[in-house]
């Protein structure tokens, strides 16, 4: 494998079991580190189809009933315009594979209200919750802990789609994503705090996503074409998280 970048830290994983194991150890890492330096954990999660495992140690594990939970403020990195009893909603799949089995207080868990029609007021209140639990003055961005993220078949990080008006939302903590086809509207953090993120984690796993971790990992940056590659300035703090269908092209 000849990357482009030699900041590219990817750590080759066998299949989607090691791949969660992995992420799980990653996040316990964190959860120590971050309570142990400052004694709160502020995390920001995804959703798909890809840490639905790891989201089940997290439930399940018995190191996780260990974690400091009650010193963890959970957010999400982005949601769908959907209820939370969706199954299209992030929410809902951490709140099945997880949330109801740790012990957490409701306080701390900061999701993006999907549900609602008036989106602008959606995203008021999730960059409120973000300034209230960071304790932002005004123009500051929030630095999580860590940032769990995905990365879909285009190239998407988040809800930041490619050629969509959010890559370029570079003054808010969060932004509206519109549809204009067929599609559900989204609510994202935008790319500047995803960025600002003291560690990020980025799964990728099974061969429909080989192509698109071809490109993105031996292609120049395009960061309008595949979002992801707005990671690439601070790819040092960046770990890929890739199993062996997803690898299998490089």
């Amino acid at each position: 494998m000849k990357l482009l970048n030699n900041k590219i830290n990817i750590v080759d994983v066998k299949d989607s079991e090691e791949l969660a194991r992995r992420a799980f150890e990653i996040f316990t890492a964190s959860a120590q580190n971050a309570v142990s330096q400052k004694d709160v954990f502020r995390v920001a999660i995804s959703g798909g189809k890809t840490p639905r495992r790891f989201y089940e140690l997290l439930g399940t594990d018995s190191k996780a009933f260990n974690l400091p939970w009650n010193k963890t403020e959970l957010f999400w990195v982005d949601e769908r315009c959907v209820n939370p009893q969706s199954s299209d909603s992030n929410y809902k799949l951490a709140n099945d594979t997880f949330l109801k089995w740790i012990s957490i207080s409701p306080r701390n868990v900061h999701r993006i209200v999907g549900e609602t029609n008036d989106y602008g007021q959606a995203v008021r209140d999730y960059e409120y919750a973000l300034q209230q639990v960071f304790n932002l003055a005004p123009g500051q961005i929030p630095e999580f802990d860590l940032m769990v993220l995905g990365m879909g078949p285009d190239g998407h990080i988040g809800s930041l789609l490619p050629n969509s008006y959010a890559l370029f939302d570079t003054d808010d903590l969060v932004t509206i994503v519109y549809q204009l086809e067929s599609g559900l509207n989204r609510i994202t953090l935008t790319h500047p705090v995803m960025c600002a993120a003291r560690q990020l984690v980025v799964m990728v796993s099974g061969d429909e996503k080989a192509s698109i971790v071809r490109e993105v990992l031996l292609g120049s940056p395009d960061e309008v074409k595949y979002p992801v590659h707005t990671l690439w300035p601070i790819l040092d703090k960046v770990t890929w998280l890739i199993d062996g269908e997803a690898a299998k092209l490089l």
